[in-house]
């Protein structure tokens, strides 16, 4: 089995070419970011990405299938599928069409049996750029399509091992698996019975965990993403070893469900902040904004840790896996795989290769590859797919 893979649920287009054999083969992998685009706004404007997603998708898929081998040059393959055909899929995308027309004329059908693409969740706008061309392409290389859940791709993620640089296996776990999902959009506890059945534990009830990183970041002064530079500046705090003066509230720690919440902890850090300013009618000094950042930091991710764990043994799951691009928070690692050893030990944690922690086609194509393996892949009518921003893991 050979599928093309496309990401395209927030800031970041994503095409990746996977074969799955013996074990599963990354042969082409094409990723742009808008991190410089949006930076300069503190946050991602929906109808940029899709204006960035519509110009670097086509590109990115000829570098993708050129990687793999697979773009080859020929005459025209849109046989009998017309250009109004096309336009008609991409309404309001008039250079998306224009890129395809292109490309349609240029290279020949590649040998693929799959398409993968994001349908959910994300931002609508962004989503429909990926599900357009995904319509396209399988209507024009008559190739079936495989609707994915974003927030899959990160459970498996965590879930495989590398054998070479472009070779990788699903691990030998033990089910169910407890997966802690952390990223900008969402914060999750799913228990996942295998791949394919999920059932959502518990999930924040406003700002997830990420967003409240980059709403931090924004008040101490610090750039779009606000999490790393958050955790950079925590980190220089816990360098010093003294002891933070400074102390934000756990929201939700002791509830007896599994959800989260950290709007009250933005705020109260927002709260923190205006008195510091006004107190000493001056700006934050860099002293003070990396015990801010720390405390911020150390009751985010003890919320965090400490839903997991109970999680975890209340479900007797043997396996925690982390996605989404807060699983790349060195501090989370540390201190989640340190306190399961203490608490739990027995049950293993696992976290993905931090560039498959962001978003990117690779997981997307996984999350196919794992419902092949396992027997509940299902296809659709690629004209019938549809965005939902709202798309839940459990549905």
């Amino acid at each position: 089995m050979k599928l093309l893979a496309i990401e395209t649920s927030c800031d970041e287009t994503g095409i990746s070419i996977l074969s799955q054999a013996d074990h599963i083969t990354l042969g082409g992998n094409a990723l742009a970011s808008q991190i410089a685009l949006h930076a300069q706004y503190g946050g991602v404007f929906p109808a940029m990405a899709k204006r960035a997603h519509a110009e670097k998708i086509v590109p990115l898929i000829k570098e993708a299938l050129g990687q793999a081998g697979l773009l080859i040059e020929e005459n025209s393959t849109l046989g009998t599928v017309s250009l109004d055909h096309i336009k008609s899929i991409c309404t309001h995308e008039a250079e998306l069409v224009t890129q395809l027309e292109v490309f349609f004329n240029t290279y020949k059908k590649p040998e693929l049996d799959y398409i993968a693409v994001t349908v959910g969740p994300g931002l609508e706008p962004a989503l429909w750029v990926g599900i357009n061309t995904a319509k396209v392409l399988a209507t024009v290389w008559n190739i079936p399509v495989i609707p994915v859940n974003h927030m899959e791709g990160h459970v498996v993620t965590a879930a495989i091992e590398r054998l070479d640089d472009n070779t990788f296996a699903f691990k030998d776990l033990p089910f169910p698996l407890l997966a802690l999902l952390v990223s900008g959009g969402h914060t999750e506890l799913v228990l996942t019975k295998h791949f394919g059945d999920y059932q959502k534990i518990g999930q924040t009830r406003d700002d997830a965990v990420g967003e409240a990183f980059d709403k931090v970041a924004r008040m101490l002064g610090l750039p779009y993403p606000g999490g790393p530079a958050v955790s950079k500046l925590a980190k220089e705090f816990r360098a010093l070893n003294t002891p933070n003066t400074f102390e934000l509230p756990r929201p939700m720690l002791h509830s007896q469900d599994y959800d989260f919440s950290f709007s009250g902890l933005k705020t109260a850090m927002l709260y923190m902040i205006r008195d510091l300013t006004e107190q000493n009618t001056r700006e934050i000094a860099d002293e003070e904004k990396i015990t801010l950042a720390a405390a911020f930091e150390d009751a985010a991710i003890e919320v965090l840790i400490k839903k997991t764990l109970r999680a975890a043994d209340e479900f007797h799951t043997q396996t925690i896996v982390v996605g989404g691009g807060v699983a790349g928070n060195g501090f989370l690692r540390d201190q989640l795989i340190a306190l399961i050893a203490k608490k739990l030990p027995g049950v293993s944690v696992l976290f993905p290769e931090p560039w498959l922690a962001t978003d990117n086609a690779v997981m997307i194509g996984l999350a196919a590859c794992a419902r092949v393996l396992n027997g509940s892949m299902q296809t659709q009518d690629a004209l019938t797919l549809k965005a939902n921003g709202n798309l839940s893991l459990d549905k």
